[in-house]
């Protein structure tokens, strides 16, 4: 398979790292508008790619995508310390209508997958969809997958039970209206209510409120401290990639325009994009939670 990465800054760098390190990718081409980054990015992973898998790996302009099935957008400017992913709108917006139709012009409109991981991510999704003409299903955002897998990890350690094994979904705006979706919450095939009972573990309104505040706020407690993120998101994108290059029908909280909107929600990914929207239980807070989290993503992206 044949990979396009446009935008090789800090984020664009974790993914093409995690992304090699799938090895189901034979050839990836690096683009950056400072192409002097982009080769020595590609320069730097094709090292590493000697301790690894055997990947045709370079630097490239637009015409290098031609004959790739997925082109991975991380290109915009990142969030820093006190911005909200909001704050980087209309900035991220020029940089979608530059990239995305120069993208098109040498892909193969009727095969070609976009991920995006710009931020504001639902908004540079539908202007995605808008830009590239492409059908909705083949557009994809990383989503809440990122914000699901922080969940995840919290509850693995107030349960002392395996991630693995745990089905919980963050849903909504990847920002900060998202919202866990408690009620449908399972541990192997056990209510997360049942399951506490079970293992007589507290999962008070507090805690609960707790990890939520935790796992919206994950990201600016990260940038405060790094200046920005990046291991995550380039963990959550291989694997989108990995189950759109394996054809896995997995289940993924990704975000794609759905009914005029682009809102994350657990949704079938294979070979083909999305190819089914699956509706979890959600109790009335929820529902109140998910209408918010829509009109937010709308507003904004009538701003453009």
């Amino acid at each position: 398979m044949k990979l396009g990465i446009i935008g090789l800054g800090t984020v664009g760098s974790a993914v093409a790292t995690a992304v090699h390190n799938t090895g189901l990718v034979r050839e990836m081409v690096l683009f950056d508008r400072d192409m002097t980054r982009a080769r020595a990015a590609a320069e730097d992973l094709g090292h590493a790619a000697t301790f690894g898998f055997d990947i045709n790996i370079r630097e490239g302009g637009y015409r290098d995508l031609r004959g790739a099935e997925i082109v991975i957008i991380t290109a915009g400017t990142n969030q820093k310390p006190g911005e909200t992913r909001t704050d980087l709108l209309q900035s991220n917006a020029e940089v979608m209508r530059d990239v995305i139709p120069q993208i098109m012009r040498n892909v193969d409109a009727d095969k070609v997958k976009l991920i995006i991981v710009t931020n504001p991510l639902d908004v540079m999704v539908m202007q995605a969809v808008e830009v590239s003409g492409l059908p909705a299903a083949r557009v994809i955002g990383t989503g809440t997958m990122l914000d699901s897998a922080r969940l995840r990890a919290l509850l693995s350690r107030n349960l002392s039970v395996s991630p693995a094994s745990i089905n919980a979904y963050v849903l909504g705006e990847h920002g900060d209206s998202a919202f866990v979706n408690w009620s449908a919450a399972t541990i192997g095939n056990i209510s997360l209510d049942d399951f506490c009972k079970q293992m007589n573990i507290a999962m008070t309104d507090a805690t609960r409120k707790t990890i939520e505040h935790r796992v919206r706020n994950a990201a600016y407690e990260i940038i405060r401290g790094r200046r920005a993120t990046w291991d995550g998101i380039g963990a959550a994108t291989a694997d989108l990639v990995r189950a759109i290059a394996n054809d896995e029908r997995r289940i993924l909280t990704v975000s794609v325009v759905d009914k005029g909107v682009a809102i994350s929600l657990p949704r079938i990914v294979g070979a083909d994009g999305v190819t089914a929207t699956l509706m979890p239980k959600l109790d009335s807070a929820e529902s109140r939670a998910m209408k918010t989290s829509a009109t937010i993503i709308r507003n904004n992206f009538e701003i453009l």
